[in-house]
């Protein structure tokens, strides 16, 4: 198990948000794909942060309540995200979300995002080496 790295789970078929996008159509693409949470990323590909379920339900509650019209992802987001490498042990990472940390997190290498991996995927990995589940490969994706 030890020999199972981050690469070998993570995530790359869903677009990065950009800094700018409206705050509507990062619900969309939360919603669309089933995830908690996306990186935000500059014109190179650059992590500048991180947008989740529960930043945009803030950002909604007050804009609708103060009819401030639509915030964009730059209003809302974390700006410390934390990246890990793809060569990060499954395990190790593992470790990390037992501590009550994001659900998503951006892979990054060279300073680039090249995928996110979920709580999901690093659950539905070592529930199928540990029980033996077999999992479609669309469930480790998701959240």
């Amino acid at each position: 198990m030890s020999a199972l790295r981050v690469s070998d789970i993570m995530s790359n078929h869903i677009a990065p948000l950009r800094c700018g996008t409206p705050l509507t159509e990062v619900v969309r693409t939360l919603l669309e794909n089933h995830i908690t949470g996306l990186p935000v990323v500059d014109e190179k590909r650059h992590v500048v942060g991180f947008v989740s379920e529960q930043d945009c339900i803030h950002a909604l509650l007050v804009s609708n309540y103060h009819c401030e019209g639509d915030p964009v992802v730059d209003d809302v987001m974390f700006h410390e995200p934390l990246p890990v490498d793809p060569d990060m042990a499954i395990v190790d990472l593992a470790q990390k979300l037992g501590s009550g940390k994001p659900k998503v997190y951006p892979v990054v290498e060279n300073e680039k995002l090249i995928g996110i991996v979920t709580r999901t995927a690093v659950l539905a990995e070592l529930a199928r080496i540990g029980c033996g589940l077999e999992l479609s490969k669309r469930s480790g994706a998701n959240n």
